[in-house]
């Protein structure tokens, strides 16, 4: 089985940074993608960045409009790993925030999407 466990959530002031990680660990042949969505009080959940390997470049990424400018998604292959760097942070990016990946597990296997249990981000001065 795959285990994604997230870490580095926490209470921040407006205007701070956070860096959210995410370890993917278990049987993995590779991991095709791997994206960061959040979900506020009260809110459904949504996207907010997601990295995809590529066999033409390193990795390509993308973001949610909210989330661009401020948050950078980068990858560790060897480490199976997902980081989120979140700077300029406002109170409404409070959210619990989601790993999710999509995990090939042996080598002729389809591709399955995992989740994480989510870590909690508080801004609030």
């Amino acid at each position: 089985q795959v285990q994604l466990v997230e870490s580095g959530g926490g209470l921040v002031q407006p205007g701070g940074s956070l860096r959210l990680s995410c370890v993917a660990s278990g049987r993995i042949f590779s991991v095709n993608e791997m994206a960061w969505y959040r979900q506020g009080p009260g809110t459904e959940r949504e996207l907010v960045a997601v990295i995809t390997s590529s066999s033409t470049s390193s990795s390509i990424t993308n973001y949610s409009d909210s989330a661009k400018g401020r948050f950078t998604i980068s990858g560790d292959n060897a480490k199976n790993t997902v980081y989120l760097q979140m700077n300029s942070l406002k109170p409404e990016d409070t959210a619990v925030y989601f790993c999710r990946a999509v995990i090939q597990q042996r080598i002729y296997s389809a591709p399955v999407m995992y989740w994480g249990q989510g870590t909690q981000v508080s801004v609030s001065s």
